[in-house]
């Protein structure tokens, strides 16, 4: 059959050909490909969809997914693809209640006892199979008078044809299972879900097995479980919170934001999964693809001369230390977030929204840490005043492009400072400030601009 199928899409005569990762296969030549769909995204490894890029040299791919992988998720908010959204939910569908703790066996009880009575059923999962038994015997334990039948990826094809099947035609009560239930499986009247040890398993995983019960206008329950003698590591921890905090209908892009918060993007060209972003800095290299895509989008490499000047482009130099210390952010992915949200604030409402969400998780904020905000207000001051520089190097405060005021220039001219009109560049030594370094020289040079912006009119 498979031989036959394959023929038929060599020589044309077959014109779509459905099938799973086999159709990777290197005995796979079509005639004449021209779309690729790709359903369950998240199932596919980026190596898989390099080798489908590979089959031809223009071709059109659309994509699937309840939770879309990070990567996809950065190409797509980047603009190199484009992306749409199915908000709207099926008619009676209601959001799944989430709770997430430590394995109990009393709410495990609780929760199989509660479906039974109602007349549904329980997916149980369990994502070790030579443990799996283990995890049946907690489940009878728990609700003694439950039927139980077992699901997992080393049954043979005929076993777990036939367990899948009495749990359809509602001959078991509990299906125990590996993650092999994530997606496919459309059972209506299953709307409790259990899973122990859910700090193994990835977010976008989690979320495609909350999404197994729920399927009908039922309330369903979902339990995400891990054992009270294990500590989480902190992104488990993360994951878990996003599933608690994105119960909603049509939560899945959210779901995917953090995720992509929590893993990180990755190399968006070729089959690495991290690439040279630390290299240019993540503010640089997101303009320089901004840029790069729109100037692809107009068909001219120089189109992309014509967008305002980036972020990154500004030059802000004042002595003083700013940085979040180690001490302050132990752990290195959180600086590197905290770092870019930093880094992208264009506006000054954005650095105080930034502040003032890192002192409410964070409220002891060192001297090194309120210079680095202190900074970023200089920047996204200087970005919303077009100016390209601000910095400070022999002993002197020099800005451009500035206009200033006439009123302004007597007192400058008093401490020694300099203005070029043509070249709209001024010149001021750091003593007119009465200041040396760190916060206070960041608040003052930036209280200076505010004083020559007021008056540019004038």
């Amino acid at each position: 059959e498979q031989s036959r199928a394959l023929a038929g899409f060599a020589d044309g005569s077959v014109s779509v050909l459905v099938g799973t990762h086999r159709l990777l296969s290197r005995d796979v030549n079509p005639y004449d490909l021209g779309l690729v769909i790709i359903d369950e995204e998240q199932r596919f490894g980026v190596g898989h969809k390099e080798q489908m890029k590979n089959l031809r040299e223009s071709i059109d791919v659309l994509t699937l997914s309840a939770t879309p992988i990070p990567r996809t998720m950065q190409m797509s908010l980047s603009g190199v693809r484009d992306m749409s959204l199915i908000l709207t939910p099926p008619g009676d569908r209601r959001p799944v209640e989430v709770h997430v703790g430590e394995w109990d066996p009393d709410i495990v009880s609780g929760a199989i006892r509660r479906e039974l009575a109602r007349g549904g059923q329980v997916y149980y999962v369990s994502n070790r199979v030579h443990s799996i038994e283990d995890a049946v015997a907690r489940v009878q334990a728990a609700a003694g008078e439950a039927r139980v039948g077992v699901a997992h990826g080393q049954m043979s094809r005929e076993e777990l044809e036939r367990v899948m099947e009495d749990f359809s035609a509602g001959e078991l009560d509990v299906l125990v299972a590996t993650t092999i239930i994530e997606s496919g499986i459309d059972n209506p009247h299953t709307n409790t879900l259990v899973i122990e040890d859910a700090q193994r398993l990835g977010l976008a995983q989690m979320y495609q097995l909350k999404g197994r019960v729920g399927r009908s206008s039922v309330q369903a329950y979902a339990y995400f479980m891990f054992p009270d003698n294990v500590n989480l590591t902190e992104e488990a921890e993360a994951r878990l919170t996003a599933l608690d905090e994105h119960t909603e209908l049509g939560s899945g892009m959210r779901i995917a934001m953090r995720d992509l918060e929590i893993r990180g993007a990755g190399s968006l060209l070729g089959a690495e999964q991290s690439g040279n972003m630390s290299a240019v800095g993540f503010d640089l290299f997101a303009q320089m693809l901004e840029q790069a895509v729109a100037a692809t989008r107009e068909g001219d490499a120089g189109a992309a001369d014509g967008l305002p000047p980036a972020l990154s482009d500004i030059t802000v130099n004042l002595p003083g230390h700013t940085y979040l210390p180690e001490e302050y952010v132990p752990d290195t992915d959180e600086r590197v977030l905290w770092y870019r949200k930093i880094a992208s604030a264009a506006t000054m409402e954005d650095v105080e929204a930034i502040e003032q969400d890192m002192l409410a998780k964070r409220p002891e904020m060192p001297a090194a840490a309120r210079n680095l905000f202190a900074k970023a207000r200089v920047k996204a001051f200087a970005n919303e005043h077009h100016m390209s520089t601000v910095t400070v190097a022999g002993g002197k405060l020099i800005v451009e492009p500035v206009a200033v005021p006439r009123d302004k220039m007597v007192p400058i001219r008093r401490a020694g400072g300099r203005y070029l009109a043509e070249k709209r560049k001024l010149t001021l030594p750091t003593r007119y400030f009465k200041v040396e370094e760190g916060d206070a020289l960041f608040g003052a040079v930036l209280d200076f601009l505010k004083e020559l912006s007021s008056g540019e009119g004038e």
